[in-house]
């Protein structure tokens, strides 16, 4: 500390040092120019003890600009105040600087022998600057301390903006929740009636087929409870899981074709994002139709978006519902989107080229920062062991 200390007063005294000797070669310019016979030692030492006064008498200055800041709202107190003590610095200057040179004898020529001879030359030739040399302390002092506010106000303006930034995630991420909140009990809903319908007629094998698949998924969609986002093969399991419920159901009306290119399997989508708009393919394609009914889904890298596309060969869309959602699962899977994308993201829903409706989901393509395979199938282990 002390040596810390000893380090910032020597780094401050150089600072007047450097000041003086750059004054003191304005004066040996002089000299040299108008061949002043004056010793060029006398300038030196004279602009020095000038100097050096200065900063022995600063930490005063500093003190009464702390003591009556330059602020607004305060003008009218501070700068009379400051005006007399500005005259006080001068005249306390003078005096020391007139008793060190009448002591040492620099430039007698020019000042005189005499404390008042060199005192009364000194008012004349540099009160006026003493007197600046006050308001140039006490400016530098103002600048400093609003440049520190300054700064002060631009952390605190980015402190405000990070918990502002923070509270828009959490906001986004409780929104996010919310809606796989109010996804999941909508399957999961769904998939209990109809389990109760298949009990009530009286197909108990049907039901316990259909509740164990519940179960496989369920447990499935817990291990990633937490995620926004998947990998695109890991979303493919829990659609094959409930594809799987839903075949339990329908037998034999239900067909389903899944192609996708391995290449893209890394790449992250929604959790739970396919499984509300294969059910809407298979509650308004298949459901409403006694025929049996192909659901084919597909998933390709387009002009850098990964477009997911879901297709049935159902009734299709009536003709004044081209651009209107199916229920709650579409709705809420276009909110999660608008989310977790912003408008890099979109759903639409139309009628397919060959009957039927189309539903096609493109986002930006990117890779999901899942778990590794061998840390996946550590978890798939663990659970049948648990079983």
């Amino acid at each position: 500390m002390l040596r810390r200390a000893l380090r910032a007063y020597a780094v401050y005294f150089s600072v007047w040092t450097v000041l003086g000797l750059f004054f003191f070669s304005q004066s040996l310019t002089q000299k040299l120019h108008f061949h002043d016979p004056t010793p060029w030692w006398h300038s030196l030492e004279s602009w020095l003890i000038g100097v050096w006064i200065s900063a022995l008498l600063t930490p005063g200055v500093l003190w009464l600009g702390q003591r009556f800041p330059l602020e607004r709202g305060k003008w009218l107190q501070a700068i009379p105040l400051h005006l007399l003590f500005s005259l006080t610095f001068a005249v306390v200057h003078l005096l020391i600087d007139s008793f060190v040179h009448a002591r040492l004898g620099i430039l007698p020529f020019i000042l005189g022998t005499t404390f008042k001879a060199v005192f009364s030359t000194l008012v004349v030739i540099g009160f006026h600057g003493n007197v600046l040399a006050y308001w140039m302390i006490l400016g530098i002092q103002s600048a400093i301390r609003y440049y520190r506010r300054y700064q002060e106000r631009e952390r605190e303006a980015l402190r405000l903006e990070l918990h502002t930034s923070e509270l828009q995630s959490q906001l986004m991420q409780a929104r996010l929740s919310t809606l796989k909140m109010q996804l999941q009990p909508h399957f999961l809903f769904n998939t209990l009636n109809a389990i109760m319908v298949l009990v009530r007629q009286q197909k108990g094998r049907q039901a316990e087929e259909m509740l164990a698949r519940l179960s496989d998924l369920l447990r499935c969609v817990l291990e990633d409870v937490e995620a926004q986002e998947v990998p695109l093969r890991r979303e493919l399991e829990y659609l094959q899981l409930y594809l799987s419920i839903e075949q339990v159901r329908f037998q034999d009306r239900l067909r389903v074709e899944i192609s996708a290119d391995p290449a893209i399997l890394d790449a992250a989508v929604p959790q739970m994002g396919l499984q509300p708009i294969v059910e809407n393919a298979v509650r308004h394609g298949i459901g409403k139709s006694s025929a049996a009914g192909k659901i084919q889904i597909t998933a390709a890298r387009v002009n850098g978006m990964l477009e997911l596309k879901v297709e049935d060969d159902g009734p299709g869309l009536p003709p004044d519902g081209l651009t209107t959602s199916r229920g709650i699962g579409l709705a809420n899977t276009r909110l999660r989107l608008q989310q977790l994308y912003g408008e890099a993201a979109r759903l639409a829903l139309e009628n397919g080229e060959h009957g039927g409706a189309a539903v096609t989901m493109l986002i930006p393509y990117h890779v999901a920062s899942a778990m590794s395979e061998s840390e996946m199938m550590e978890i798939h282990a663990l659970d049948h062991a648990n079983r």
